[in-house]
């Protein structure tokens, strides 16, 4: 028989301390039934205020404010975020979409989503299964809203159909991602931390049929500026677009040593969670955690707060505002790069002290600060002939 979804819920019986731990995440909310809570609402859907704040930005919409669709609070269905943006699914002609308004919070202010091909865009088709599990595109369902635990540990049917005291057989039912090699393991996280399209649905953005433990490669293509989309990435191929950080990762010097998400993000931890970004240490003291003493010389003594992640993850790419995420590519990018391409940002100018600072002076300042001195003393020959 195949295995199916039950829930998290389920696997409360057995694993409170971890699903208690993993309600308190961003996963958990990812995607809030509305009809079950009417709580999930960030703000008040008033269609005065919303159409006001699109005025502001009349210029950049396709289509009149007056005319864009606005949901009605008991229209829908489920929300959509909840830290950076919310955003309101809707049913039409019985298929689920989301409606052209997103809330972003941090600002305050509404913002148009595909205000004009909203109702062209099946949300499971196109999103579904990274904000829900066990979502199913021929019956149109899902099995639970948000990322679930059987999200990254696979359907569980088998695995709570068998009692407590068959331990081997149920390790062999589920799928434990510390239990795999790094580098499957973090496919899990790149299944839906990422952009592109299915190969086995067309049109579909997930990677439909992928399962935890299996390769993401046969079952999406994550998109690229070489491909042709300029939209999310820049031209160094740096993400502009949010859950992009695996096609970032994979780029970065982590990737090739086998540092993965989960040697600096937890997805569940006992206890209260640490960070806003749920990394297992605060900031930059996460980095020098593995990087105790690069921070003392060259490029590292400008700043002597040592802040490594201004530099080396410059806030370049957008969830709700530009520039409200951080790149995960873990290079600096100087003011050369935007020199060369003025598309391309550059972490100094992220930082508000050198925003309107003039780049051909910032680089020259950086160039002098960043390299070694000059030896002291008298030069030696080889060491390797001293004493014979």
């Amino acid at each position: 028989m195949e295995k199916t979804y039950v829930g998290s819920d389920e696997c409360k019986y057995c694993h409170l301390e971890h699903y208690d731990s993993w309600k308190a995440t961003l996963h958990s909310r990812m995607l809030q039934d509305a009809k079950a809570n009417k709580d999930v609402f960030v703000v008040k859907l008033d269609p005065d205020k919303i159409r006001a704040d699109f005025r502001k930005i009349e210029k950049k919409l396709k289509v009149p404010p007056d005319e864009i669709y606005i949901p009605r609070e008991d229209e829908v269905l489920y929300t959509i975020g909840s830290q950076w943006k919310q955003r309101y699914i809707v049913n039409k002609n019985g298929d689920l979409y989301i409606s052209p308004v997103q809330y972003n919070i941090e600002t305050g202010r509404f913002v148009n989503y595909h205000e004009h091909d909203w109702d062209k865009r099946p949300w499971m088709l196109k999103c579904g299964g990274c904000h829900a599990t066990g979502v199913d595109l021929a019956s149109k369902t899902l099995t639970e809203p948000g990322v679930g635990c059987e999200a990254c540990h696979g359907p569980g049917s088998h695995h709570v159909a068998l009692p407590k005291t068959a331990v081997f057989d149920k390790r062999s039912t589920i799928v434990n991602p510390a239990k795999l090699t790094p580098g499957v393991a973090v496919q899990i996280c790149g299944s839906c931390h990422n952009r592109g399209k299915s190969t086995m649905v067309k049109g579909g953005g997930w990677p439909v049929g992928y399962k935890p433990g299996k390769a993401l490669t046969s079952y999406y293509n994550s998109t690229s500026y070489e491909a042709g989309d300029k939209k999310h990435v820049y031209a160094n191929e740096f993400s502009k677009g949010h859950h992009q950080q695996y096609i970032d990762w994979q780029q970065s010097k982590h990737y090739l040593e086998g540092v993965t998400c989960n040697s600096c993000h937890y997805v569940h931890q006992l206890g209260v969670p640490s960070t806003r970004y749920q990394t297992r240490a605060s900031g930059s003291s996460q980095c020098l955690s593995c990087h105790p003493m690069i921070n003392n010389n060259q490029a590292h003594a400008i700043h002597s707060f040592g802040n490594c992640v201004g530099c080396h993850m410059p806030r370049i790419a957008k969830s709700a505002e530009s520039g409200d995420i951080h790149s995960h590519v873990f290079m600096a990018l100087l003011p050369k790069d935007t020199l060369a391409n003025p598309a391309i940002p550059n972490s100094c100018q992220t930082c508000h002290e050198h925003k309107d600072q003039d780049l051909k002076k910032l680089q020259m300042r950086f160039e002098a600060l960043a390299q070694l001195p000059k030896p002291q003393g008298k030069v030696i020959g080889n060491v390797g002939d001293m004493g014979k």
